[in-house]
């Protein structure tokens, strides 16, 4: 229906955004509260109070179709139950799609945000007219999502594509998840930060330390960017470990999936974003596969508002 609208639900640790949706991907108004995480009741009330937000907003002529929703996991996207999330205590096997019907009567789909993401820029993003695709989101962590023929791939129990948590150094760093060598621990932005802080023992004249107020703890990946740009030597070593280990890991993807497209979003990618050809450059040493110059890689085309587009995308809005 041309006046459908679909309202898409980003729920983090600290907030709930939330945006009204039409069928072409458009985010049309948006809604932010904060998230209560330790109370399960008061959490509910707080989606409900961005949703309520929206609905006041929706005029007579158009309806809302459905509600999509990005929740932290762990959690199961065909009952909707949220399992045990780390930064949301209280939802412990919550039914969120259950209360979330109870209040509005309406269709109502959970996923992840990765996977969600996923399915926006498959539909409406930078993997629009794409068959299979890989989504990564690079910032404090790695998340991805793979979509299929217009499909998220869950896997059997819905736990597939935690692509962030592959290994590709096994005497690596151990990451939080308790692996060690994980994508994630190695080329996430605290990762790039940390390399460089290490450097700048052996390298006290870099820029970085100046950016850093003096301080090596206070380097940021924004700083290496920036460093870089400025022809940091210690900011060029960081940044060449981090586009090897970053090309390493996408290309056991491309041999995994050969996908049509990859896509990268998150907060680091504007730092990424000049390098994209020379990650591509380096699939043709770390990857089997005899075609890695045909497949792009691509900036994700929602940013901040990844959360909102793929909690969106959950609902049929055709």
């Amino acid at each position: 229906m041309q006046n459908s609208l679909v309202v898409g639900v980003d729920i983090g640790g600290t907030k709930v955004a939330a945006g009204l949706v039409d069928s072409r991907g458009q985010i049309l108004v948006r809604s932010r509260t904060p998230m209560v995480a330790d109370d399960a009741a008061r959490g509910l009330a707080a989606v409900s109070a961005a949703i309520r937000e929206l609905v006041s907003q929706v005029l007579e002529t158009q309806k809302i179709s459905a509600i999509g929703v990005c929740a932290p996991g762990p959690l199961n996207p065909i009952t909707g139950v949220i399992i045990n999330p780390p930064n949301l205590p209280a939802w412990h096997n919550f039914p969120l799609a259950d209360e979330l019907r109870r209040l509005y009567s309406a269709p109502v789909k959970i996923d992840n945000d990765a996977n969600a993401a996923a399915l926006a820029e498959a539909k409406w993003g930078a993997g629009r007219g794409h068959r299979n695709v890989f989504y990564a989101t690079i910032g404090t962590g790695i998340g991805t999502g793979i979509v299929f023929d217009g499909k998220i791939y869950h896997g059997r129990t819905g736990s597939a594509a935690e692509g962030g948590h592959m290994g590709v150094d096994a005497g690596g760093p151990l990451c939080p998840c308790g692996k060690r060598g994980c994508i994630e621990v190695l080329a996430a932005g605290p990762a790039i930060a940390r390399r460089a802080r290490q450097k700048l023992a052996q390298n006290p004249k870099s820029m970085l330390l100046e950016m850093a107020g003096g301080d090596p703890q206070a380097v940021t990946s924004e700083m290496v960017g920036k460093a870089y740009a400025a022809g940091d030597a210690v900011a060029k070593d960081v940044m060449t470990e981090t586009l090897d280990l970053l090309a390493y890991w996408l290309g056991s993807v491309v041999d995994l999936l050969e996908p049509d497209v990859i896509v990268i979003g998150g907060g680091v990618s504007s730092l990424l974003a000049p390098f994209l050809d020379e990650i591509r450059g380096r699939w043709k040493g770390a990857c089997l596969n005899p075609y890695p110059d045909e497949i792009p890689l691509m900036l994700a085309h929602y940013k901040e508002d990844a959360g909102i587009a793929g909690a969106a995308a959950l609902c049929d809005t055709e």
